[in-house]
This record gives C-alpha cells, sequence and structure tokens, in this order.
C-alpha cells in the first residue's frame, strides 16, 4: 500500500467522499488554498469552488452555514482550524446543528462533519493546543470520533460524511506530518468500532488520538521488561466501543486511560465510571489514569512536554499498574 501522511489521508478522505456523493462539499478559513496545515490541498483543483468554499474568519458563520446546508439536503464538512476556537460556535454545534433533527421529530436529517484541529505538541500556546472532546460527547446528538493514523483519519472520515447525523472529527495537529500505508480503496471505519492496535496480556491501555503514538512507543519499552499491554485505540468516543473495553479487561484484569486533554473531567473519566459501573469485578487493580495536567497549555517546549503526557510518563504508570 502506497505512504502518505496524515494530512495527505485527510485530503484523500474527503476526495474520496466527494467523487462518491455530489452533495458533499468542503468549507473554512483558506481551505482552497489547502488550510492552515494542508490537510484539504488539492480539492478545488478537483472540484472547484462551489464545492471547495473559503469562508470569512468566524467559526459561528461556518458552522451555522454548515446546519443550513445539511437540512437542505447537502453534506457539508466544515472545518475549524484549531478545536479551541469550537468555543466561537457553541450555540450553533450544541444548540442547533445537536438539536435540530430532535426537536423537528425526525423530519429532517443534519448530514453534516465537523473536523477540528486538536491538541498541542505544536508550541501553538494556550489558545492554539486544547483537547476539548469531552464538551462534545457530552452533547447528545452528536457523535465525536478521533483517529491516530493516516489510514484510520480517511477511514473515519468517509464514515462520518456517509452517516445522517453529525459528527465530530478530531484531527491531531502533532499527527499531520507523520506518515504511514494507505489502502488505494475507500473504505469505511464501522461505527463505534475501537480498533486494537498491540495486543497485550498484562494490562488494557485505552487510548484515542494524539497519545495513541506514545503509548505505542511506551508499550514497547514495556515489553522490552517483559510487561504485555494491550493497547486500544478508541476511534469512537461516541458511540464507544464498550464490548471492546470489556473483551480487553476480561483478558488483563487491569485498565490504564491515557489521553492528552487535562485529567480533570476529561473523556477519561467518563470511561473509568463505565468501567466501574460494568466491569468493576473483572479488575485486580485501581483504574489509573495519565492524562494532561490541569493547567493551560503552555508555550514553552520543555513546559509543553511537562504538561503533555509523554512516553516516559506514560511507561512509568504502565509499570505502576502491571505491578
Amino acid at each position: 500500500m502506497p505512504e502518505m501522511t496524515y494530512a495527505d489521508a485527510v485530503a484523500k478522505g474527503l476526495s474520496d467522499a466527494m467523487r462518491e456523493n455530489d452533495k458533499v462539499w468542503v468549507l473554512g478559513e483558506d481551505v482552497s488554498h489547502g488550510g492552515a496545515y494542508g490537510a484539504t490541498q488539492g480539492l478545488k483543483d478537483l472540484f472547484g469552488g462551489d464545492r471547495v468554499r473559503d469562508t470569512p474568519i468566524s467559526e459561528a458563520a461556518i458552522i451555522g452555514f454548515s446546519v443550513g446546508s445539511a437540512m437542505t439536503g447537502w453534506r457539508p464538512v466544515a472545518e475549524l482550524m484549531h478545536m479551541d476556537f469550537s468555543a466561537c460556535a457553541m450555540d450553533q454545534l450544541v444548540n442547533q446543528l445537536a438539536k435540530m433533527r430532535y426537536m423537528m421529530g425526525g423530519s429532517t436529517s443534519l448530514p453534516a462533519t465537523v473536523r477540528c484541529g486538536v491538541g498541542g505538541w505544536l508550541n501553538a500556546a494556550a489558545q492554539h493546543s486544547q483537547s476539548l472532546e469531552a464538551w462534545f460527547t457530552h452533547i447528545p446528538g452528536l457523535k465525536v470520533a478521533a483517529a491516530a493514523t493516516p489510514a484510520d483519519v480517511r477511514a473515519v472520515l468517509l464514515a462520518a460524511i456517509r452517516d445522517d447525523d453529525p459528527v465530530i472529527v478530531l484531527e491531531s495537529l502533532s499527527l499531520y506530518p507523520e506518515k504511514g500505508e494507505v489502502s488505494d480503496d475507500p473504505v469505511a471505519a464501522p461505527l463505534g468500532i475501537a480498533d486494537v492496535k498491540r495486543p497485550g496480556d498484562d494490562l488494557t491501555i485505552l487510548t484515542w488520538g494524539g497519545t495513541v503514538p506514545r503509548v505505542l512507543r511506551a508499550a514497547e519499552t514495556a515489553a522490552a521488561h517483559a510487561v504485555s499491554a494491550e493497547v486500544i485505540d478508541l476511534l469512537w468516543l461516541h458511540p464507544l466501543d464498550r464490548e471492546a473495553i470489556v473483551r480487553s479487561i476480561e483478558k488483563t484484569h487491569r485498565v490504564l486511560i491515557v489521553h492528552q486533554a487535562c485529567e480533570r473531567a476529561g473523556f477519561g473519566a467518563e470511561i473509568a465510571a463505565f468501567i466501574a459501573a460494568e466491569a468493576f469485578d473483572l479488575l485486580d487493580a485501581p483504574i489509573r489514569r495519565v492524562a494532561g495536567l490541569n493547567v493551560p497549555v503552555p508555550f514553552a517546549p520543555a513546559l509543553e512536554n511537562y504538561v503533555l503526557p509523554g512516553e516516559e510518563r506514560i511507561a512509568r504508570a504502565i509499570f505502576e499498574v502491571a505491578a
């Protein structure tokens, strides 16, 4: 299979969907020029300016326009350059996009996809580095997906765009330059199905997005010391693959949850609550979380690396949970 970057795989997934359905179109700031990170590069050349639309610098307008477009039979794919900026469109996201199908008794669908650049390790400081997925998993009516590899982000985007409900797709900004194999054939990710990135027997690690490659490297370190960690990339936060989580815990009996969002009220707490309620008798040790510290993400590289969960902190937690 050919290799491509994560950013190119995003563009590949978008072009697959646009070829498949002529109602799919893309909007956002500078998307006709590839956007800030090159994830929509080449789409205007392929599909023209009517289907690849630059917008004003207004997240409220981008999502508001997407709501109206989706209600009238189109499948908009909106780009929010950084997830931090979703705060500027919370009314459109939470009160309109998520609720309209319900409030209209199912007489209309909202097949809109919102792509959000997420997270740190960019030295972009406190207003451009947040991971706010917990906000949107809390909202009935929204589906939330993440992806950590080029193949996965392409597959997740295809599934999201085909879905008749609004989907928030988290694209980890730190992963955009990373390369991986991507099939020539467009294959959508099964909705709500997690992926076992590494099998193991001693503990289960649940993670998603930008922490996945760091967890995998930490798991390699642990394996060199005879600790076998099963790494599950959740891919979908809502719907959540609860069966895959329980199935893994039945084997390992220990759980570590890793995410880059700050720990307090992060989505990891929701997962831990589910496990405590549904799989408590399977546990041989307390559930452990490794997450970002409860502070704004710093600008200075050394401080950012201290605040966000790196390989060393993850590896240390693996040994502690396994012990």
